[in-house]
């Protein structure tokens, strides 16, 4: 894999920040048991150099959870070596403490995830921009980001992820552990009826539209009520969700299990 930390200037937020992308790449050495698939992901050009005209790869937009950032998925878990094998990219982007949100107080974070950084990679570097190879997932914060991907945008991804996903954050009672967090995301608007509120749009989408959903949370985990919750209501409105409820906690021995277990779902095409 091409590993790359970029950083630049995002005109929405009015600031510069950073994203991880990983690269399949058309090599061999010492371990490296994803080369092949990364050979033919790049196209048959590959082999002599000259793979400029190839399609572009299919991509993952990974997102992470609240307290961490753009690095966190690589320095946690083996993904480069899982998406290798696959001969998929992966696009880690910084969103903060953000909630994928457009702050109240703050910055415009989800008119960054959601338009300004998809034209960005499409610039940067060379993915596929079909919907059928175009794919998120994320954990805890990151996997609300992912589902609201999902639900607010259905036309843009194959196949969305949430991994012990805080899928109801007005029950999440921010304010007592994390300071004025949700004021200063939401201004105590409330988030009935917007893009954030991920139940309320399950009941909005049509769900033939929607794409594949999968959804993955340990049992010990305080988060699995809200998961409950999710699962119930996709089930009340026939929305498909593939979900699994499993022994596990908020940690990252569940969720790098649990992203090798999502690369093998992802449709990911050949």
């Amino acid at each position: 894999m091409i590993r790359m930390r970029t950083d630049f200037f995002s005109e929405s937020l009015g600031m510069g920040t950073s994203m991880v992308v990983l690269m399949p790449q058309a090599a061999s050495g010492i371990g490296m048991e994803g080369a092949d698939g990364a050979a033919r992901a790049e196209g048959d050009g590959a082999a002599d150099g000259h793979s400029a005209a190839a399609p572009g790869v299919p991509v993952l937009y990974l997102l992470h959870g609240l307290s961490d950032d753009c690095t966190i998925w690589e320095r946690r878990t083996s993904i480069e070596r899982y998406a290798s094998e696959k001969g998929i990219a992966v696009v880690m982007p910084e969103v903060r403490r953000s909630f994928y949100a457009d702050e109240a107080v703050g910055e415009k974070y989800w008119t960054f995830v959601a338009e300004e950084l998809p034209r960005l990679v499409a610039r940067t570097v060379r993915v596929s921009t079909a919907r059928e190879d175009t794919f998120v997932a994320g954990l805890s914060m990151g996997g609300f980001g992912a589902f609201k991907l999902a639900l607010n945008h259905p036309e843009r991804f194959a196949a969305a992820a949430s991994l012990s996903g805080a899928l109801d954050p007005a029950t999440l009672g921010l304010e007592h552990h994390t300071g004025h967090l949700a004021e200063r995301i939401w201004g105590g608007r409330g988030i009935a009826g917007t893009a954030d509120d991920l139940l309320g749009r399950l009941g909005a989408v049509d769900p033939l539209s929607l794409p594949a959903l999968f959804l993955d949370c340990g049992t010990e985990d305080a988060l699995v009520e809200q998961n409950h919750r999710f699962i119930d209501t996709a089930e009340h409105r026939s929305v498909d969700l593939t979900a699994r409820l499993r022994p596990g906690d908020h940690t990252w021995d569940f969720w790098d299990q649990g992203i090798q277990d999502v690369l093998d779902w992802l449709p990911i095409r050949r």
